[in-house]
């Protein structure tokens, strides 16, 4: 998927969990197509329109191309003073590339590390990495660790295990493949050539 701003706005009479509104962002309001060309997403406002949000969420995208310098401003000018600045799997690229993860250890899908690396963070395999207000998750995934980990910290534990139940969110995969370091290595170069060969122009 292209990487999206989401953004979470509590609403001014009540801030709880059941108040806050999701607002898919872009740089203009209205039909998005993803880097696949095969989904539509709906932005129902502009980067200009959300300047204060309170939590901000990054997508990550199937392509290895330079991050979208509008989304990159935009993440400059509002996270400063949101609460909290997160990211799914090679959306941290965007963080890093706005300047947020200089010199944090951060994580993103593990074949585009180097990437990460590049903009000044330090990539680690962990499936979620905080630090203070930012959170990054690793592959998509691992986007569910994240978000569970953040309704955590926002609103208690008992209220992120209760949404794991909600979920079943029981992880029990058939194979022990999940990161590079658990699998052979000639299954994570035919994986890392395959995913190449789809990220290129």
């Amino acid at each position: 998927m292209a990487p999206r701003a989401q953004q979470l706005r509590p609403q001014p009479a009540d801030r709880d969990a059941r108040a806050r509104v999701a607002v898919f962002v872009a740089a203009e309001p209205g039909p998005v197509t993803d880097d696949s060309g095969r989904c539509q997403l709906i932005a129902a406002a502009s980067f200009d329109q959300v300047t204060s949000p309170d939590v901000v969420v990054i997508g990550g995208t199937l392509f290895n191309e330079e991050p979208d310098q509008r989304v990159v401003r935009w993440l400059r000018q509002v996270h400063p003073s949101a609460t909290w600045t997160t990211s799914v799997c090679t959306g941290s690229i965007y963080l890093a590339a706005a300047g947020i993860l200089d010199g944090h250890d951060a994580t993103t899908h593990w074949a585009r590390a180097d990437e990460l690396e590049r903009r000044g963070a330090h990539y680690t395999e962990q499936r979620v990495v905080e630090h203070g207000k930012v959170i990054t998750a690793a592959g998509v995934s691992a986007g569910i660790d994240m978000a569970l980990t953040l309704l955590a910290r926002m609103h208690g534990p008992r209220i992120a295990e209760g949404v794991q139940l909600a979920i079943e969110y029981d992880p029990q995969p058939p194979f022990g493949t999940g990161s590079p370091s658990k699998t052979p290595a000639e299954i994570v170069e035919f994986v890392r050539s395959q995913l190449n060969t789809l990220a290129a122009p």
